[in-house]
C-alpha cells in the first residue's frame, strides 16, 4: 500500500477546493483511505492518519473512528505517538464514552513516567476530560506531582487538581497539605496556578475559605512586589508586571475579603496602592484597575477606597474604547444603591453617555440616570431623560417613559410639575407607556383639586394638536368629561385662559369617535365624556343625538354604552346628575391600609394617611331609593319575599335589598307581621348585645357560621386592622358540600350610611365540590361611631347549570361611609361571569362607566375600559359607581380579565 500523504499536503490540497461540495468529495476520500489504513493496523503511519483525522474533526466533519487508534497511540512508547494520541483523546473522547475509561491505566503508568514531558501530557489529558472514576483512581498520583520541586509538573499538577475538585469535591482535602508550599514558589507559572486552585477550593468550601484566610498577608505581599518589582523581560506585558498573575491574585483577595473585616483591613492598602499606580494608558492596566474597583466593591473597605474605586469607573466613562464604558456603567449601576453620594458626582459624565451611539452603552446609562434620581436633582434629571425620550430609539421608549413615571410619582416637587411631566411623556412617547399609566394618571388628577381648571386646559390644547397618541387621549377625553365645566368658563388661573365653547368641545369629542387614528377603547372615553357633558353643558339634545346613533354601532362595547345610556335619558332621567356628578378624591390601597410615600432627599419613609373624605353633596332623598334595585326587586326569584309597605315613589320597590336596614344608623324599623318565615334571618344574633366596636380593648371575636343552606356555607372570621383600631377586617370563607362545584359565585353586601365598608376581590368565584376547597373574600369595615351594624348579604351563584339567589341579614359591626350621606354596596365578581348592564324590572340596562374610582374593590385606582393585559387591566370594563345622597353601588363586572 503506498504511503499516505502527509498532514501539510492534505491541508494545501483542502484548500484548494473552491466549492463545499468539491471539499467534501477530498475529505471523504481521504477518510476511505485512513479507514483503510487503520483497518490493516499499519503502526508506521497510524500517527500521521491521527493528525489528518483531527484536522478534519476541527473543520467539523465526523471523525469518531479514530478513537480506538487514539488509545493505541497513548499506549506506544515514542513521545511523537504519544503526543498525538493525547491530543486525539481529548479531541474525541469525552466522559459521556466508556472508551475513555480503557485510558486510565496508561495515564496511571505516564504519571509515574521518567520523562516529564511524558507526564505533563497525563496531566493535561486527565485535567481537560478526567472522568469522575478517573479523578478518583487518579488522585493519589496528581497529589504526589504536586509536592515534587520541578516547577513545570507543580503548574500541571495544580491545574489537575483544580478538574479532580470540580469532578469530586470531597477530595479536596487531599490536596490541602500540598497548597501549603505552593505560594512561596518563584516560578511565575506555579503562583498563577496555585492561585486558581486555591480560589477553587474557597469557593467550593466555607471551611477552606476559613482555611486560607491566614494566607491574606502572603498573597499581599506577592502583589506588592509585582507592583514594586522593575522591568522583567519574561513577564512584562505592555509596561505591567505579570498582569494575569495580579488579575488572579486580586480576585482571590476578594473572595476572602468578602464579609471579615481583618481580612479587608490587612488588604486596604495594597489596593490603594494598585488603583494609584497602575497605568491607565494601556488595556492591561485598566483591566487590573477594574479588578481592583470589584475587589474593593465587595470586600469591607474603608469609604475613602470605595470613593477611590468610584472615581476610576468614572474615568473610564470618558475612555473611547466602548467596552470599557460599557463596564464602567455596569459597574456603577451596582455601586449606586451603597454609594449614592459618590456616584452622584459623575453625574454628568453618565447623561453625556446617553447620547451615545452604542445602543447597549445608552441603555446601561438610561438604568444608571434613573437610579441617581432623587428629590434634589429630580428636576434636572427629568429635563434630560425628557430630551433623551424625544430621541432615542423606539426600543427605548417604553422603559423610558416607564423610569419617568417612577420617578415622578416618587420625588415630584409639585403637582403641577408631576401633570406636566406626565402630559410631556403622554405626548411625545404615549403610544408606547405602560398600561397603567392612564389609570393612574387619571388618579393624580382627580386628586389635584385645584389644578382641574389647568390640567384639562393642557389637555384640550394638546388635543387639538395630536390625537394619534392614544393614552394621551383617553386621559383628555377623560378629564374634558369630568371637567368641561371649568374649560368653558375659562377659570384657569396658572396660566392664561382660552375661549371655548360647548359646541367646539363636543365637536372635538366626537371627532375622535369618528377618528381612524382612536382605537375602541378611546371611543369608549369619548363617548362617556359626551355623556357627562349632559349634566354640565346645555346642549343635552345635541348629546341625546350622539348618544343614539351609536346605539346600533358595530363595536359591541360601544353599542352597549349607548344603550345604557339611552336608558338614562328616557327611563332614568331623574337619576342621570347623581350617576354622572363628579368623581370623588381618590386613594391608591396598601395592603395594611393607606399608606403615604414621604420622600426625603432619596430617602423613603411610609406614614400613615387619614382617610380624605369628599365634600358632601346633597341630592334628592328618593334617588337613593331608586338605586337600589339593582341588588334586589323582581329579579331575585329564588327567595320569596314579601316586604313591608313602603311609601309610593320613583323607585320604592328598589329598597328590597337593604329592606329594614336603618339608613341613619339608628335601630332599623321591626318588619311587618306580614313577612313569611322565608324572610332572611339574622346572621349574627348572638353579637347584637354585643357591638363590635363598643369595646376597642375587647376580647378577639370567635369565629362564626354566617350562612349554612342548600350545601353552601359562609364562615366568619374577624381581626382588627393596625394602626387603625377602629378598622375590622372580616374574612369570608365559602365551602360547597354538594356534589357538584358552585360556578360564578358572587358575595354581595349592604350596610347602613353610618359605616364605610370595602369588599377587596374573591379568591375565586367557583366554590370546589364535597368540601375539597374554599373561596375567601376580605370585608373592611370602618365604624369611628362605634354603632352596631346590620348588614345584609346577597348571595348569587350557579349550581349544575341553574341560577341561585340568596338573601341573608344580620348585625355585627358598624361603619361609617367616607361622605357620610351614602349606603355602600359593593360586588365582586370574577373572570367568566356575564358582562353588560344589570336590568332592573322594567327592563332596563343600567349603565357601566368606565372611568370610577375601584376603592370599593381592593383595586383603588381610576379605571378605564382598556386593555385587558398588563397592571390595571382587571379595572378596565364594567366598572361603576352610582352615587346619590343615600347610597353608593359599586358594580366589579369583570375583575381580572
Amino acid at each position: 500500500m503506498p504511503a499516505p500523504i502527509r498532514l501539510r499536503e492534505l491541508i494545501r490540497t483542502i484548500r484548494t477546493a473552491r466549492t463545499q461540495a468539491e471539499e467534501r468529495e477530498m475529505i471523504q476520500k481521504e477518510c476511505a483511505a485512513i479507514r483503510s489504513s487503520f483497518r490493516e493496523e499499519d503502526n508506521t503511519y497510524r500517527c500521521r492518519n491521527v493528525a489528518k483525522l483531527l484536522y478534519m474533526h476541527m473543520l467539523g466533519y465526523p471523525a469518531h473512528f479514530g478513537q480506538l487508534e487514539c488509545l493505541k497511540l497513548i499506549a506506544s512508547q515514542k513521545f511523537t505517538d504519544k503526543r498525538i494520541g493525547y491530543l486525539g483523546a481529548m479531541l474525541l473522547l469525552d466522559e459521556r464514552q466508556d472508551v475513555h475509561l480503557l485510558m486510565t491505566n496508561c495515564i496511571k503508568n505516564d504519571l509515574n513516567h521518567s520523562t516529564q514531558y511524558v507526564q505533563g501530557l497525563a496531566l493535561c489529558t486527565l485535567g481537560c476530560m478526567g472522568s469522575s472514576e478517573m479523578c478518583r483512581d487518579l488522585a493519589g498520583e496528581v497529589e504526589k506531582l504536586l509536592k515534587t520541586s520541578n516547577s513545570y509538573l507543580r503548574k500541571k499538577a495544580a491545574l489537575c487538581a483544580v478538574h479532580v475538585i470540580r469532578k469530586v469535591p470531597e477530595l479536596m482535602e487531599m490536596f490541602l497539605p500540598a497548597t501549603k508550599n505552593l505560594l512561596s514558589e518563584k516560578n511565575h507559572g506555579v503562583l498563577h496556578t496555585s492561585v486558581v486552585l486555591l480560589t477553587e477550593m474557597c469557593e467550593r468550601s466555607p471551611d477552606m475559605l476559613a482555611h486560607f484566610r491566614k494566607l491574606v498577608p502572603q498573597l499581599v505581599r506577592i502583589l506588592k512586589n509585582l507592583i514594586m518589582s522593575g522591568y522583567s523581560p519574561e513577564h512584562d506585558v505592555s509596561g505591567i508586571s505579570d498582569p494575569f498573575l495580579q488579575v488572579r491574585i486580586l480576585r482571590l483577595l476578594r473572595i476572602l475579603g468578602r464579609s471579615d473585616d481583618d481580612s479587608s483591613e490587612a488588604m486596604n492598602d495594597i489596593l490603594a496602592q494598585v488603583a494609584t499606580n497602575t497605568e491607565t494608558s494601556k488595556n492591561v492596566g485598566n483591566a487590573i484597575l477594574y479588578e481592583t474597583v470589584l475587589t474593593i466593591m465587595d470586600i469591607k473597605s474603608e469609604s475613602g477606597l470605595r470613593v477611590l474605586a468610584i472615581n476610576i469607573l468614572g474615568r473610564f466613562l470618558l475612555n473611547n474604547d466602548k467596552n470599557i464604558r460599557y463596564v464602567a456603567l455596569t459597574s456603577l449601576l451596582k455601586t449606586v444603591q451603597t454609594d449614592h453620594n459618590a456616584v452622584q458626582r459623575h453625574r454628568s459624565t453618565i447623561v453625556d453617555c446617553l447620547k451615545d451611539l452604542d445602543v447597549s452603552i445608552k441603555r446601561r446609562a438610561m438604568e444608571l440616570s434613573f437610579a441617581l434620581v432623587n428629590g434634589n436633582n429630580i428636576r434636572g434629571m427629568m429635563k434630560e431623560l425628557l430630551y433623551f425620550l424625544d430621541s432615542c430609539d423606539p426600543e427605548f421608549k417604553a422603559d423610558c417613559a416607564s423610569g419617568v413615571f417612577l420617578a415622578a410619582e416618587k420625588y415630584a416637587p409639585s403637582k403641577r410639575w408631576h401633570i406636566d411631566t406626565i402630559m410631556r411623556v403622554l405626548t411625545t412617547a404615549g403610544s408606547y407607556v405602560r398600561d397603567d399609566s392612564v389609570p393612574n394618571l387619571i388618579q393624580l388628577i382627580t386628586n389635584s383639586v385645584e389644578m382641574h381648571a389647568y390640567t384639562v386646559q393642557r389637555l384640550y390644547k394638546a388635543l387639538l394638536d395630536d390625537i394619534s397618541q392614544q393614552p394621551l387621549v383617553q386621559v383628555a377625553s377623560w378629564c374634558i368629561g369630568e371637567y368641561g365645566d371649568l374649560l368653558v368658563s375659562g377659570q384657569c388661573e396658572e396660566e392664561e385662559p382660552i375661549q371655548v365653547t360647548e359646541d367646539e368641545v363636543l365637536d372635538v369629542l366626537e371627532g375622535l369617535l369618528v377618528s381612524n387614528l382612536s382605537t375602541p377603547v378611546t371611543r369608549g372615553y369619548s363617548l362617556t365624556a359626551i355623556m357627562k357633558l349632559s349634566t354640565r353643558f346645555s346642549s343635552v339634545n345635541r348629546i341625546k343625538k350622539v348618544v343614539s346613533i351609536y346605539g346600533s354601532s358595530i363595536d359591541v362595547e360601544l353599542q352597549q354604552r349607548a344603550v345604557e345610556y339611552n336608558a338614562l335619558f328616557k327611563k332614568y332621567d331623574h337619576m342621570r346628575p347623581a350617576l354622572l356628578e363628579r368623581m370623588p378624591i381618590m386613594e391608591k390601597s396598601a395592603t395594611n391600609g393607606p399608606t403615604e410615600i414621604v420622600q426625603t432627599n432619596g430617602e423613603t419613609e411610609p406614614s400613615v394617611v387619614e382617610p380624605k373624605h369628599p365634600p358632601l353633596v346633597t341630592q334628592p332623598a328618593n334617588q337613593a331609593n331608586d338605586l337600589l334595585v339593582l341588588l334586589g326587586g323582581n329579579d331575585v326569584p329564588v327567595i320569596p319575599t314579601t316586604m313591608p309597605t313602603k311609601p309610593a315613589s320613583a323607585g320604592g320597590e328598589l329598597l328590597e335589598l337593604l329592606g329594614d336596614l336603618s339608613l341613619s344608623g339608628g335601630p332599623a324599623s321591626a318588619p311587618a307581621p306580614s313577612v313569611p318565615t322565608s324572610q332572611p334571618s339574622f346572621l349574627l344574633d348572638g353579637l347584637s348585645s354585643q357591638p363590635l366596636f363598643n369595646d376597642i380593648a375587647a376580647a378577639a371575636i370567635p369565629p362564626m357560621t354566617a350562612y349554612n343552606k342548600n350545601g353552601l356555607k359562609i364562615d366568619f372570621t374577624f381581626e382588627r386592622a393596625n394602626p387603625n383600631p377602629n378598622i375590622a377586617v372580616i374574612t369570608i370563607h365559602a365551602s360547597n358540600s354538594t356534589e357538584a362545584d358552585m360556578t360564578d359565585f358572587v358575595f354581595q353586601a349592604a350596610v347602613p350610611k353610618t359605616f364605610q365598608l370595602q369588599l377587596l376581590s374573591p379568591s375565586s368565584n367557583v366554590v370546589p365540590a364535597l368540601n375539597q376547597g374554599t373561596v375567601t373574600q376580605v370585608i373592611r369595615v370602618l365604624n369611628p361611631q362605634k354603632q352596631q351594624l346590620r348588614m345584609r348579604i346577597k348571595l348569587t351563584y350557579t349550581l349544575k347549570g341553574s341560577p341561585v339567589q340568596d338573601l341573608a341579614e344580620g348585625s355585627y359591626m358598624a361603619m361609617e361611609d367616607e361622605d357620610n350621606h351614602t349606603t355602600a354596596v359593593a360586588t365582586n365578581t370574577q373572570t367568566g361571569i356575564k358582562k353588560g348592564g344589570d336590568v332592573g324590572d322594567n327592563g332596563a340596562c343600567i349603565d357601566r362607566q368606565p372611568d370610577t374610582v375601584v376603592h370599593q374593590a381592593g383595586l383603588n385606582q381610576t379605571a378605564g375600559r382598556g386593555s385587558r393585559s398588563g397592571p390595571g387591566a382587571h379595572a378596565a370594563t364594567g366598572i361603576r359607581v352610582l352615587k346619590a345622597s343615600h347610597t353608593e353601588e359599586v358594580y366589579c363586572d369583570a375583575v381580572g380579565d
